[in-house]
């Protein structure tokens, strides 16, 4: 099975090898038909800590390295 890959916002990069990414998805409401915007935060692994906040980047599923990281930061898209 392929693995999953989002594109978000790095919002903390203040921890160790770690950054926040928050993803934001947009869907049409069932019911009223409008178009709702929805967020999720991400714990992604950054072994050398070179993405900060306001980076835009693409992070990968991978394998539980923490708690909360099963993301690895893949690359930087802008920021």
């Amino acid at each position: 099975m392929p693995k999953r890959i989002l594109q978000g916002v790095v919002v903390s990069d203040k921890n160790a090898k770690t950054v926040v990414v928050k993803v934001e998805r947009r869907f049409l409401h069932p019911a009223m038909g409008k178009t709702v915007r929805r967020s999720k935060k991400y714990h992604a692994h950054d072994e050398k800590g070179e993405y900060k906040a306001g980076d835009v980047v693409r992070i990968q599923e991978c394998r539980p390295l923490s708690k909360l990281k099963t993301w690895e930061v893949l690359e930087r898209v802008g920021k």
